[in-house]
Order: C-alpha cells, then structure tokens, then sequence
C-alpha cells in the first residue's frame, strides 16, 4: 500500500499540511460586530482598542453601536474577535438574531478553515486503481460448465 505522501508525489499534488491551499481573497472576510445599547460609547471605546490589534481594519457601522472590521482568515476569526472584546469588558448585542447569525458564520469559518487545511484529495486518479483490477477480472461468461448442460431441456 501506498503511503499517502508518496502517493501525492506520485499524482503531483503538493501536501502541505499547515498552510492554506487557496488564494488570499477566498480568505479576506468584512463582518459587522453589534455591541449593546447599553453602556453607550462601547463602539468608540471597541474602535479604538481594535486598531491596535494587526490584521485588523475596523471601520464605524452604519448603526451608532456597530463596527465593521476585516480581516483575513489566516490570521483571526469573528469568534476570537469577539471573544477579545468580551475580555476586555465589552458588551456585544445579545439579540436572538444576531447570536444565530454569528453562530452560523463562526460554523462557516471554522469549517472553511478546516478544509483548507486538509490536504488535496486524489479525486482524479483513484478511478484509476478500480479500472486496473477491472482489467484483471475475468469477463463475459467464463462459466466452465460445457454449454449442455447449462441448457434446460
């Protein structure tokens, strides 16, 4: 049996374990963090402490207690940047909406995350192996019996 990296060698795939294999844009993300109404001020405060983290641009909201911040998946995520602001005293929004909705983009994220790192699959070459023990598996009718007695009369 072949081991797997030699099997990528042999198929020209590159098996890069802890890198991402795509482009940078897939990776580059723009998400909304919505902070409580109360206490106020929490946008301004959370704006200013964020332009100091790298790898994030944070930008004003269109709502006065909201923020845009981006950022490239290589190098955080909408889960660690909230949990940062929860650790540094903020409130975010507790509104059912926007738990599930950023319940649905920290599942998208980490999965993302996850299957770029996973190595490429041999999709295109494994056909390959089930064609060569066809090749060697008998066809047509190979039956040894003689041919009257496999007639009913």
């Amino acid at each position: 049996m072949l081991e797997r990296d030699k099997a990528y060698r042999l198929a020209g795939r590159k098996h890069r374990a802890h890198s991402l294999n795509c482009d940078a844009e897939v990776l580059h993300k723009r998400r909304e963090v919505r902070f409580h109404v109360l206490p106020a001020g929490q946008s301004e405060q959370a704006m200013l402490r964020l332009t100091s983290v790298p790898g994030l641009v944070v930008e004003r909201g269109l709502r006065p207690e909201s923020l845009w911040i981006t950022y490239s998946l290589a190098d955080h995520s909408l889960e660690e940047v909230e949990g940062l602001l929860v650790s540094m005293g903020f409130h975010l929004d507790p509104s059912f909406y926007t738990r599930i909705h950023n319940a649905v983009i920290h599942y998208c994220e980490d999965t993302q995350l996850r299957n770029l790192r996973s190595p490429e699959r041999l999709i295109k070459k494994s056909n390959e192996v089930y064609v060569k023990a066809w090749e060697h598996h008998p066809h047509g009718d190979h039956d040894d019996t003689p041919a009257e007695l496999r007639e009913y009369k």
